[in-house]
């Protein structure tokens, strides 16, 4: 088996509707889990991705005013899914539309590297299709992965 990119505790979990339909419950074992500095060095973005029948989905959560250690409510977030070799992505316009409750935001070892980092996010209305008018609702996605503030 190969090694935990998500820290061996890593899920997702999210029911979709619109133009995915699908209930997500990716333990680690089925996720691979990424993040980086925002562009604007800014917060963090975490990818975390799995398979669903013959698709591979993506899904980045931005958190621009998140910092390593810290947790709370509401932090505004960019929420974006992709379909690996479509070209079809889905994403929130800006900041406002969805906000990202951070529960866990520990190190991953005893660096001051990657964090384990939980919550949940909530969005106020669909994903919009970047290149096209589909959709995707994201209702009750729960998550845990790796955020690292020292990649880029």
């Amino acid at each position: 088996m190969a090694a935990s990119t998500c820290g061996e505790a890593g899920y997702l979990r999210a029911t979709l509707s619109g133009a995915l339909t699908a209930e997500l419950d990716w333990p680690d074992a089925a996720l691979r889990c990424e993040s980086m500095r925002r562009p604007d060095d800014r917060g963090v973005r975490l990818r975390l991705s799995g398979e669903i029948g013959n698709e591979r989905l993506a899904f980045i959560i931005a958190v621009p005013e998140l910092e390593a250690d810290e947790t709370g409510a509401e932090f505004d977030s960019v929420v974006t899914i992709t379909v690996a070799g479509s070209g079809r992505f889905f994403s929130t316009a800006n900041l406002g539309a969805c906000w990202t409750d951070v529960e866990k935001n520990t190190p991953l070892d005893d660096t001051d590297g990657p964090r384990i980092v939980a919550g949940s996010v909530t969005c106020v209305g669909p994903l919009g299709e970047f290149n096209g008018d589909a959709y995707v609702d994201v209702r009750s996605l729960v998550f845990s992965g790796i955020a690292d503030w020292n990649a880029t």
